[in-house]
């Protein structure tokens, strides 16, 4: 079963709520219990030692041994030998008590608060350190298979959801988890919405997703906004907020289903399977693919397209195309074939003597 749907009937489920609370609170509550025991022990052993010694009524021996263990010493000092030595045990044993509940409990909310506080600047320094980056907005099914995706073509990015739960389930993926709604300026702006390079706004609800792309575009009007709508009303008010697509995960599904059974065949050419990726590759100002052919650079992966800045997209485009700065491609191939082919547009490599792919 995957972690992220037994974490998911674990919060449902019929097991108690101790067994799904954090470690911590569930450490906290075992110590509780284990010093409730303790005073009772201890309250049971000073009844019984007061009662023999002192020869009081088990009431009034409980009342003496409770006084004692709480230090009030409301009650007047035993008499006997026997008694003083009970009452001295228990004193030394109640102060021992007392003072271990106190440190479970500051412990509890002072170092646990602490250790809050510090993942949290661990996850704000890992974010700080991301450029180029994509920020998931909602982390339900849509944004988590989002991240699926690009945590296997090995991009960077930050995941924005309300929902505390999610935190696990993202780091998972070894992706930053920020709590909060995305919607409002503070949290985008942890999350590097002026390093980012796309914002993809996966919400259930189509108000919020609204909301998140007319904040995302006044914080950064270059950002790329990609949003889900549920209904078809809110695609043209994702469009007039600032988003570049608009993806309707019911209406993509149902012209996929429909391509599949209408075009089988075609769909068989079309689809990229695991084994490969596709992507666009920019091509940088001064690195070692500008000004040379497609068919220099290509190697044994496939040019989909070529948009040059201004123009139209032109697909399949002819070897003999030279690349020049600002050119994209849309190249597809495998893992492999796709590394050698990105090499030759990294800026960082511009220097070098380049490979061909």
């Amino acid at each position: 079963m995957p972690r992220e749907q037994a974490s998911t009937l674990g919060r449902f489920g019929t097991a108690s709520p101790l067994a799904h609370a954090p470690e911590e609170l569930r450490l906290f509550l075992r110590r509780l219990a284990l010093l409730g025991a303790l005073i009772l022990v201890l309250l049971a052993a000073g009844t019984i030692g007061f009662t023999i010694t002192e020869g009081t009524s088990i009431g009034f021996s409980s009342l003496w041994a409770l006084d004692t263990i709480a230090t009030i010493g409301s009650i007047p000092e035993p008499q006997e030998t026997g008694g003083r030595l009970v009452k001295v045990a228990l004193t030394v044993l109640g102060v021992g008590t007392l003072f271990y509940a106190l440190v479970t409990v500051t412990e509890f909310f002072v170092a646990g608060r602490l250790s809050g506080l510090l993942a949290e600047r661990r996850t704000q320094r890992m974010i700080d350190s991301l450029s180029d980056h994509h920020l998931i907005c909602g982390f339900g099914r849509v944004g988590r298979q989002v991240a699926r995706d690009m945590h296997a073509a090995r991009q960077s990015y930050v995941v924005i959801d309300e929902n505390p739960d999610n935190r696990e389930i993202a780091e998972e993926l070894g992706a930053p988890f920020l709590a909060g709604r995305p919607s409002e300026d503070e949290i985008l702006r942890r999350a590097g919405i002026e390093r980012a390079r796309s914002l993809l706004a996966c919400m259930d609800s189509d108000a919020e997703n609204i909301f998140t792309t007319l904040t995302g575009r006044e914080l950064c009007p270059g950002l790329t906004i990609v949003a889900r709508a549920s209904v078809e009303d809110s695609e043209k008010k994702l469009r007039r907020a600032g988003a570049d697509r608009v993806i309707s995960p019911y209406k993509a599904s149902g012209a996929e289903m429909a391509r599949l059974a209408l075009h089988p065949q075609v769909a068989d050419v079309v689809d990229v399977g695991p084994e490969y990726r596709m992507e666009e590759i920019e091509v940088p100002p001064g690195c070692d693919g500008t000004g040379r052919r497609i068919d220099d650079v290509r190697g044994s992966s496939i040019i989909v397209a070529l948009h040059h800045p201004g123009r139209p997209m032109q697909p399949m485009p002819p070897g003999e195309t030279v690349l020049a700065d600002g050119d994209v491609l849309v190249a597809m191939g495998t893992a492999g074939a796709m590394d050698r082919l990105e090499s030759l547009f990294a800026p960082a490599l511009a220097s070098g003597d380049g490979a061909t792919a």
